[in-house]
């Protein structure tokens, strides 16, 4: 019989708890205690470094190597449409960040914080290949096993993506809150926090706005697509988005999504079928607008500006190919860019784990602008390949078997 899983089991609550402990620890700690938090935070960002271009060829080359399956039409349709939709959702949050942060009055007292004493020892581990090498890897190596139609190379690449998906689950969510304390505990001891808290309340807030802004967006765009009333599709959503808001996972509510849009006249059967199963692992739009704008904000707080132009925009065209292969589990968007972070960001061990923990705190509202953004994707294909029920002298839509 399968164990219930209780609120100890609930990754958001781990990680709001590791916050509060780290927050109250830092607090409380003198220079000694602080040597030792500062070791130990080294060592897990060091470990989870070592993990991430395991995750970005565990993610990225079997996700390329997938398409072949599904080749068609329909299929390079959509995943355009979804890269579109994920890189204008990061010009949309870059916009609006560019916008609104300035006004935030975030200030970088760096001076008037304490000082975070050297670790006792460092490891020195090291990862196996720098990031820009293993995705320009992943994508060489995932056309390859497509070219040569190697049978031997797309089973490996399958397995070796479940062995990254445990290492991610295993390693990676399970050092994940011991880490986010110890680096709230080291911003609580400088008095980082104390003075940014506010900000992060208030930028969680503009982040679920502009979700529902870009969600209008869509739909407004997959009914002129389709010459229909978006409504009749997003109306069916509220149990789909509530679902996601308690799952945080696209691939857990899928099946809740799936019968969700079955309720809308106006999506052909077959095309809801293939899409809807499909956007829950490529189409990432309310994830990958919440992180842009993340590390913006997170960037003026602890180096005093907002990353350039040319950085960011490069940051947004190469997430959205992340997002494609981000592994399904809470803040996997997050995760498979942590490279994309350090490396063309510039992000160092102590921007990086306050991006997962703000991310962290609203990835049920990502996850949930995610799956109602899939139900405008099917629109708008279905707009783009099938006739509609009931337009145009098509005959009306009348509920069968294939309706879930």
């Amino acid at each position: 019989m399968e164990k219930k899983k209780g609120i100890l089991d609930n990754l958001l609550f781990k990680l709001v708890l590791a916050i509060i402990i780290g927050l109250v620890i830092g607090m409380l700690s003198n220079e000694t205690l602080i040597v030792v938090l500062n070791t130990i935070k080294s060592i897990l960002g060091q470990l989870i470094a070592y993990i991430v271009p395991l995750i970005i060829i565990g993610f990225i080359t079997p996700a390329i190597v997938s398409l072949s399956e599904n080749a068609g039409k329909i299929l390079s349709t959509t995943l355009i449409i979804c890269y579109i939709s994920s890189i204008g959702a990061s010009l949309f949050a870059l916009l609006m960040g560019n916008i609104i942060i300035p006004n935030l009055h975030i200030i970088s007292d760096v001076a008037a914080e304490k000082a975070i004493p050297e670790s006792i020892f460092n490891l020195g581990i090291q990862p196996i290949m720098p990031v820009m090498t293993a995705l320009v890897s992943s994508v060489v190596i995932g056309l390859a096993v497509i070219w040569s139609k190697s049978e031997t190379w797309h089973k490996l690449l399958t397995e070796f993506n479940n062995m990254v998906l445990e290492i991610v689950n295993k390693i990676v969510i399970s050092i994940l809150p011991f880490y986010i304390a110890t680096t709230f505990a080291e911003l609580s001891y400088t008095g980082m926090i104390q003075h940014q808290l506010p900000v992060f309340i208030k930028v969680i807030l503009i982040v679920i706005v502009g979700h529902y802004i870009w969600l209008a967006l869509l739909y407004a765009i997959a009914g002129a697509v389709s010459k229909t009333n978006s409504m009749e599709v997003l109306k069916n959503y509220g149990p789909a988005y509530v679902t996601a808001l308690g799952t945080m996972s696209s691939a857990a509510t899928l099946s809740v999504a799936l019968k969700c849009a079955s309720k809308a006249k106006t999506i052909d059967a077959k095309i809801r079928d293939f899409v809807i199963p499909l956007c829950a692992n490529t189409h990432l739009c309310g994830s990958v607008l919440t992180e842009t704008f993340f590390v913006m904000v997170v960037s003026q707080i602890l180096y005093g500006k907002l990353p350039d132009f040319g950085s960011m925009i490069l940051f947004i065209l190469l997430l959205g190919v992340f997002a494609i292969g981000a592994p399904g589990v809470p803040g996997g968007t997050v995760m498979a860019s942590l490279g994309l972070i350090i490396a063309v960001l510039g992000f160092d061990d102590t921007g990086t784990a306050l991006m997962l923990s703000i991310f962290a705190l609203q990835d049920s509202f990502g996850t949930a602008c995610n799956v109602t953004g899939d139900g405008a994707i099917a629109l708008m294909v279905t707009g783009l390949f099938k006739k509609i029920p009931g337009r145009d002298g098509n005959p009306p839509y009348v509920p069968s078997e294939d309706k879930i």
